[in-house]
């Protein structure tokens, strides 16, 4: 059976209180946050057919932190890879490929 994103959505809220899907660039964010957008949808193919598919959110950490714990809940999760770090208006942001 399919996972939908909505188990994500649940499964993030558990490491950080405010959790957005695909936040318009207009709203207020409260931080730390986890930040998360459906980012490629792949399927496995056998005998001329599809037998499986994997959906990949890119899942970000941003924090005022540099030493969160956040991202190291978010690392531990089943097929998170981390993608990159980076810094932009005083906060901390950790990138992570996770498929769901």
């Amino acid at each position: 059976m399919a996972r939908l994103r909505t188990d994500l959505q649940v499964i993030l809220e558990t490491i950080a209180e405010a959790v957005y899907f695909q936040p318009p660039t207009n709203s207020q964010i409260d931080y730390p946050c986890i930040v998360y957008r459906l980012d490629d949808h792949r399927a496995d193919y056998a005998d001329n057919g599809k037998y499986d598919s994997h959906k990949r959110y890119q899942v970000t950490v941003i924090d005022r932190n540099p030493d969160s714990e956040l991202p190291d809940r978010v690392f531990e999760l089943p097929t998170c890879q981390f993608d990159r770090f980076f810094t932009a208006e005083g906060l901390n942001h950790w990138v992570y490929n996770l498929f769901f």
